[in-house]
């Protein structure tokens, strides 16, 4: 499918491959190449990571999967949130001119690659106007280490801003049927300018698979998350069977009407749902499969989750740093 209107063409399915290095508990690098390797065969050749994801760690990982695949691979990084190693809770944001030129070649060499072909500001900067930050980026496409720019959880205003320095082919924020906040402004707008739509978490980090772990690590990331909180958890599972009653309709699991709702929302739209094991990543390939009814798309866009997406939902204006 076309991404945008710059010439990018990706898989209509992606992979998010931040939970195999970061943030959903034990980590298994084999298993995790196997996936990546797998993910290809299947032609899902749209893959997503970014230079925070275990401090680098993931870019490596990728780097290694595909290093002797690159040209089937549509490659998807990004920069400008920063961990404290000391203090997983602690983040910043760094959109400076001078950090986005170290960054792409920091990970260009993690990656062992001479180009990405979509470069991402992984969130706003709220000390460094977005219009220093793109044409910092710009120079980038100019040198040939990027091919393409996006934003990620950016406003429409930013987005705007962003593209009249340099073209923007795609914005990348959490958009699945317990996240609609991008409907408001940011998808007109996209859609006005011809940018393409690349969402993040569509199974709603796990819980519309139907399928969430009745005990998540301890250092799984989405203990921090008020959807997951014990007082909304009840209820928001509550909505998923309401999800696997459809599903059921379809021959389907809960996961893949969850994703087939995504892809319904028109064209422009590549989800890049995450996993770590190809047992997952094959269901998630199933759902191009199905076609959900009109009737049923709108019965599904009622359901309204109980609890914000992050902690503090400050950082879509970019003031502070979450991660995807």
């Amino acid at each position: 499918m076309k991404l945008g209107s710059e010439g990018a063409e990706v898989s209509r399915l992606g992979l998010g491959c931040m939970g195999m290095s970061y943030a959903y508990g034990e980590t298994d690098d084999a298993e995790s190449v196997a996936t990546l390797h797998r993910a290809l065969d299947l032609g899902i050749t749209f893959l997503d990571t970014a230079d925070m994801y275990g401090f680098g760690a993931n870019e490596e990982l990728v780097g290694r999967a595909i290093a002797d695949r690159r040209d089937e691979v549509f490659l998807a990084t990004k920069f400008g949130i920063i961990n404290d190693p000391r203090d997983a809770a602690a983040r910043s944001v760094n959109g400076s001119p001078s950090y986005v030129r170290s960054s792409i070649d920091n990970s260009l060499r993690r990656l062992g690659l001479d180009h990405v072909d979509l470069y991402y500001q992984h969130r706003a900067d709220p000390g460094v106007p977005v219009e220093e930050t793109v044409g910092a980026m710009a120079e980038l496409v100019e040198a040939g280490k990027v091919r393409y720019l996006g934003l990620s959880e950016s406003s429409a205003d930013t987005i705007r801003r962003a593209h009249a320095v340099h073209p923007i082919t795609a914005v990348q924020t959490e958009w699945s049927l317990f996240s609609r906040d991008i409907e408001e402004s940011v998808l007109p707008t996209c859609r006005e300018l011809g940018i393409g739509i690349v969402p993040y978490s569509p199974l709603g980090r796990g819980m519309l698979t139907g399928a969430l772990p009745q005990d998540l690590a301890a250092d799984d990331y989405r203990r921090t998350l008020p959807r997951f909180a014990d007082e909304n958890l009840e209820a928001n599972l509550a909505l998923v069977e309401e999800i696997r009653a459809v599903a059921a309709r379809y021959d389907a699991t809960p996961g893949q009407v969850a994703l087939a709702w995504v892809l319904a929302q028109g064209n422009d739209v590549a989800p890049i749902p995450g996993t770590k094991r190809r047992r997952y990543l094959e269901e998630n390939a199933r759902a191009l499969s199905v076609e959900l009814s009109e009737d049923d798309i709108l019965s599904l866009s009622k359901l309204t989750p109980v609890g914000a997406r992050y902690p503090d939902m400050n950082w879509v204006a970019g003031t502070t740093a979450a991660q995807d």
